[in-house]
This record gives structure tokens, sequence and C-alpha cells, in this order.
């Protein structure tokens, strides 16, 4: 369905751009926060709602907030102020307090402006601070924080805004909303308030009888109570109505997605006993784990059938999802069609093309080369141009190439397939619904899609961003796969533990092993820092070879090296000619060297859960125990260091995929949220929210059964909002 005219009134009024309703010198800032329309303000909800007179908990802001670079605001209680330096270097110190803990608010300027902040923040007992937070000497505080002072005849401040005591008069809560540096908390209030102003009789969107269903509120009301609440309690149910519009959007056309595929027809890939994949089956030198094979044989029966195949494989680290996918693709190349596999990114897809054609040998080069029944592996990346491309399309577009690997270069209007059987997508949370689509739609017939990850997926995400997928799992390990050992290194408590880990580091290559040292960065952060930064590989290669590594070989791999240059870096690697690899993130897939049996991670806090269990994952693979050392200066009891040591306390992914989730947001459903664009998830947690996803899934499954064609405006309006994210997403990647 194509995005807009919107059919309601309500979605016309919510869809315009914010400029048209602000004007556009306010609306402005508020693309940082990726606000762009009516409806994106109003569903940009309080980060916390205070009594008038509540104070904030600091302590547990401060807590929240270690590491992040989003501004905060709290209610504080003003218990010191004094004036510090010599004019005209003289700063304002301020103590802030909850009454329990504390923290230190600092103002530097000129003489007559620290006397004008002195007489302001000693006029009131409490006041609204919001600035970033930062540390000094290792203890939090904020640099110039705006502020306002409550008094009893209103708000005196840097910031004065009247409208922040009309709300506390007249509702009883302020709400502290997620801010940046140029739009505090109180002027998103105040821009809000003049968009509540214009929603008098908003039509609801939402039929009727989905509203009386699922027990809500209508939309108007919604609004008004999560910004201008007269209780928490009413603040919840207006929560609870912009929630399930955002489950009810995705499930709705999910759920239209669903019943669309039924009335379509693929081509059956039926199994042959005597084709290419019976000779690479021949060839493997390892025998298929128990769910390898069943898994095997689920995907060989959807194959075989004329309803086009849309699977899920979700797989453990290490489990051997690449052989899985890879059979699948070989299934269909002896049916005559062609299979594509599509990866996130351009080093991942090189890396797939690497593994499959040492998998497949001459059968992946064709008949002139190979046995009558081989085919040819093509490889399509941005970085493929001139004659090279020209070539490849040529490949791809007559069937030449039955196997193609390429980046979202895939999703180019240039790349025409000549009978595109299969569809593999690897990493899919990087992927949405919509770039799936836009690659099955250049097949003359429907092809099979079995989309990947490694992150094992709880329900109510599966319900979510999978949920027009049939699941299927993997878990076993594949034998000879070693345990590794997970420590946490406190860089900064114990300082003798880093030069321990570089011993252990020499005692593994001295027993004729190799190791990965894996830093987040490529450059130092700051090159004049006479320190070593552990965050930076360049920094690392130089400092390790001079001093604690020094006499072993060290590689190094990142992204601004050419692609020959990390071909052959990783090619080294893998033949042994490097003890060391020094490199950055992009070792998390692909890179298989048996002989690597330990990694130590530099600012292991600067990485997610899932990307540490990934990385871990490049070692161990050759029977030997692994040991990974995650090195942090992340303070004990903070987040960081909390993610730490949960991966450190087990190798199961799918219990280290609860507490990612519980950390993180969940992407975008329908395309790529690293695009910058909008996130068709701003407020729904699938894992907090599972009710009311599944409450919207059966509304949504309903709304199909009565209306399949789509008619009822309102419904279409839903959809038609997603589609609208998804195509922006489309546009962004290709």
């Amino acid at each position: 369905m194509p995005a807009g005219p919107w059919l309601t009134p309500a979605f016309r009024t919510l869809n315009q751009p914010l400029a048209a309703v602000l004007g556009a010198r306010t609306a402005k800032p508020f693309a940082a926060l990726q606000i762009q329309t009516l409806g994106d303000l109003l569903r940009h909800l309080p980060r916390h709602l205070m009594a008038g007179t509540e104070l904030t908990d600091i302590a547990s802001l401060v807590r929240l907030n270690q590491g992040s670079d989003d501004y905060l605001a709290l209610i504080a209680r003003v218990a010191q102020v004094q004036v510090a330096g010599q004019a005209p270097r003289q700063r304002v110190e301020v103590r802030l307090s909850d009454g329990s803990g504390g923290l230190d608010a600092t103002f530097f300027g000129a003489p007559h402006l620290v006397k004008y902040w002195q007489r302001l923040l000693t006029s009131a007992e409490r006041g609204l601070f919001a600035g970033k937070l930062g540390w000094f000497r290792g203890q939090p505080q904020l640099v110039h924080p705006a502020f306002v002072m409550m008094t009893e005849d209103g708000l005196v401040g840097s910031a004065q805004n009247t409208r922040i005591a009309r709300r506390v008069s007249r509702s009883g809560f302020i709400g502290l909303y997620p801010q940046t540096a140029k739009l505090p908390t109180w002027t998103i209030a105040e821009c809000v308030d003049l968009a509540l102003a214009g929603l008098a009789g908003l039509a609801d969107p939402l039929p009727d009888w989905i509203r009386q269903a699922a027990d809500l509120m209508d939309l108007e009301q919604a609004f008004r109570a999560v910004h201008l609440p007269t209780s928490p309690e009413q603040h919840e149910q207006g929560r609870r109505r912009l929630l399930f519009d955002e489950a009810f959007a995705t499930q709705v056309a999910m759920a239209y997605r669903r019943a669309d595929v039924a009335h379509h027809t693929a081509l059956a890939r039926p199994t042959r006993p005597d084709g290419l994949l019976a000779a690479f089956d021949a060839r493997l030198p390892f025998a298929l784990t128990g769910q390898q094979a069943e898994v095997g044989r689920q995907l060989a029966a959807d194959l075989d059938r004329t309803r086009p195949m849309r699977r899920l494989l979700q797989g453990e680290v290490g489990s051997g999802k690449t052989i899985v996918a890879l059979r699948a693709m070989l299934t269909v190349v002896d049916g005559g069609g062609q299979a594509c596999l599509l990866a996130p990114t351009e080093i991942l897809a090189q890396q797939h093309a690497r593994t499959l054609s040492d998998l497949l040998g001459d059968l992946g080069q064709g008949p002139l080369v190979g046995p009558d029944c081989a085919t040819e592996l093509t490889l399509l990346t941005g970085s493929v141009t001139g004659a090279a491309r020209a070539q490849a399309l040529d490949r791809i577009a007559s069937g030449q190439a039955g196997l193609i690997i390429g980046t979202h270069a895939l999703l180019s209007g240039q790349v025409s397939f000549a009978d595109l059987g299969l569809v593999v997508i690897d990493e899919q949370h990087r992927f949405g619904v919509e770039q799936r689509n836009a690659l099955t739609a250049r097949a003359a017939a429907q092809p099979h899609v079995l989309v990947m990850t490694a992150t094992p997926i709880p329900r109510s995400v599966a319900m979510t961003v999978f949920g027009d997928l049939d699941l299927v799992t993997l878990t076993e390990r594949p034998f000879g796969r070693a345990q590794i050992k997970t420590v946490v290194v406190d860089r900064v408590g114990r300082p003798g533990w880093v030069e321990r880990a570089w011993q252990r580091v020499r005692e593994e290559v001295a027993q004729g092993r190799q190791a990965y040292v894996v830093a987040p960065r490529i450059d130092a952060e700051d090159g004049g820092a006479a320190a070593v930064d552990m965050s930076s590989v360049v920094d690392l290669h130089r400092s390790l070879g001079s001093g604690p590594l020094q006499g072993l070989r060290l590689g190094l791999l990142h992204g601004r090296l050419s692609a020959g240059d990390k071909d052959q870096a990783m090619a080294q690697f893998a033949a042994g000619q490097w003890d060391v690899l020094i490199a950055t993130s992009m070792v998390e897939v692909g890179l298989d060297v048996p002989n690597a049996s330990i990694m130590v991670i530099c600012d292991a806090e600067r990485f997610g859960v899932s990307q540490l269990h990934q990385l871990r994952g490049r070692i161990g693979r050759g029977g030997q125990a692994g040991v990974c050392l995650l090195l942090t200066a992340a303070a004990e009891g903070s987040a960081a260091r909390e993610r730490l040591e949960a991966v450190a306390h087990t190798d199961d992914g799918f219990e280290l995929a609860q507490t990612d989730l519980a950390q993180r947001r969940e992407g975008d459903v329908w395309g790529l949220s690293q695009s910058g664009s909008k996130s068709s998830l701003r407020l729904l947690r699938v894992l907090e929210h599972a009710d009311i996803i599944e409450r919207a899934r059966q509304l949504a499954e309903t709304a199909v059964a009565r209306d399949p064609e789509l008619s009822d405006p309102a419904v279409a309006d839903y959809v038609r909002e997603i589609e609208a994210l998804a195509q922006t997403e489309i546009d962004q990647a290709t």
C-alpha cells in the first residue's frame, strides 16, 4: 500500500509538519530528537513525572545516566551557594540536594554574572535544573545547567517560563522531558502546550470496536492525560493508549503481510538426490549436528511447497547457521533458481563470500571449472564498481550466478535476477520488513525467505519484530567447540590485572596459539594524550608492539583499510602469520580461526551485551579452552559494569538476550534504526509491554478477518503510517 495521502482527519492532523504548528525557527531544534510532526511531539513523553513538591532521587538519576550523553533534568533543593575564585575568573558553586544525596553544579562567568546567578539561586529553596552530566575528580556535576527557581509567586531563573507554573497549579505535576542542550525541558513543555491547544475535537482514528475491546480512552484525552495529568493513574491510562496505538500499527501491518503472503505462490524447489547439495554434503569434512540436520529437513520441506517460505532462523553463537543457510541455498540452485544472501555491512558480505567459497571449492566456480552441477558465486557490494560491477550485474541477470552475496547494493533498481528463488538475510535485526520486501519484489514469482539472527529472541520480540515469520531455532553447538572463560578486568581499580592480561596473551602465543585484541575505535580520541588510549586500535598496535607484546607478530585490522588490505590482514591471521590481530569489532562475525584461543576486549563497556557475546565466539573454535578478558574502567555498581558482569556470568545467548533487550531499545521494526530516521517503536518496549502487544495482535487479526480488503480508512491509515516509515528507511539505505 502506498504511503499517504492520509484518509482520516486525525492522521492528517497528527502528521502535519511541526514547523506548520510551531513555526520553522521553533521547530528546527526538535530534529535532534527525531521529532518532525505534531504527532511526534505529542508522543514525546516525559521521562519523569513529578509532583511540584517532590524532589528527584539524585543518586538514582546519576546512576542511570552514567556514561550517557543525554541531558537530564531534576528538581532539587539548593543546599548551599558559594562564590569561589578571584575576579575576573570567578565561579558559583552550588550544592543540590534531595535530602539524602547531592550533586554539585558550577557556573563560570564575569563578576556581574556571578552576582546575578547568586541572587537567583538564593531566591527560592527549590529549583528545576537541566544540563549534561559531567565528571570532575571522579564526582558527578552539572556545568552551567539551565535552571528556574520555584518561588511561591511563580518561577524565576535563567530560563523563565510561567507556563510551567501554570502547569503545576493546573495539574499538580511537572513532566521532565528528554531534552538536548538547545531544547530544555521547559521549552518542550511550552511547545507541547501549544500543540495540545490545537487538538480540541480531534476525531479518534481507532475504530470504536477496537477501543472498546481494549478498554482504551480516546486519543485526544490520552494526549492530555500523559502531558497534563491530574493523577499518576490518569497519566498511566493515557500512556497505555499511546502504547496500544504503536503496538496495533505494527501488528495490523504484520497481519496484512501474513494474509498477503498466503495469497501468493512460489515455485517449489524439491531436493535433488544427485545435485549440487548432494555433492556439497559428500565433501563436508564434518558431520552435521542433530539440530542442523533437523532444521535442514524443515527448510527443505518448506522449499518443496508452493506457499512462500517465511522463516526466521535464530541460532546461538557458533551453532552453524551459515551451513544450514548454504544448504538451503544449494537446494534452490538445484531447482533451477538463484539464492542471494543479504548482509548488513560490506565486511560481513565479503567474509560470507570468502567462507562460502572456501566451503564450496570448485562447486562455486561454475561448470567450466567444477563439476556439471556447479554454480557461480558472485559478490555485489557498494565498493564493486566499474567493469567488475557490470560483470556481476550481467551474471546475476543471466542466471550464470546461482549464488549471490551482497549488501544493500542488492536493493538497487539496477539489480535484475533471472530467477530469484530464495532470499537469505543475515543479522536480521539490522534490516526491516520493508527492506526484505524490496528485495523479494524483484523476483518474477514470490521467492522463499530465510532470515537469520544470532541474537536469541524472546516471544514478545518475535511477535513484534518478526511477526510475519515462522521461528526455528539452533542451540546445539558443533562437536569440538570448547568452553570460554570470561573475566572482567578492572583496569582502574586493579591495574596489575591489565599487565597480567598481556602476560596471558604471551603465554598463549608461546604455546603456538593466537590472540585477538579488540577495541571500539580506530583512532585515539585525543591524539595528544600521553597515556595509551585503550579505545584505539591504532594506538594499541603501536604501544603494545613497543611494550607488553614486543617481539610478537602483530596484525592490524580496521574499517579504513582498503578492501585488499582487509582481506590480506584476515588471510594472514588465518594462515598463522600474525600472533595477535588488533582489530575493531569488524571481527565480530565471519572470521573463523580455530587456532585463536584468547581475546582481550579493551574499553569493553563501549560494546553491547550481544556484541560482546558475538566477539568472544571468535575464540575456542579449535577444541582448546578459550579465555576472554573484558578490560574496563566502568565503576562497580554502574549499569555498564553490570552488563559486563552479565556477559562474564554466562555464555547462554538466550539469557544474555534478555539482559541486552532490558537495557537498550529494540531498534526499528520496519527499517534500519541506524539510518537516523525516527523509529517505529518510539514508546513500546517489547519485554515490558508484552501484554499490550499480545492484545494488539489479537485485535489486528480480527481486523484483517473483518476487513481483508483494507477498506476501513482508519485501519488503512495505521498501515500507511508503518509503510511511510519503512519507505523512508528504504530510500536512505539505498
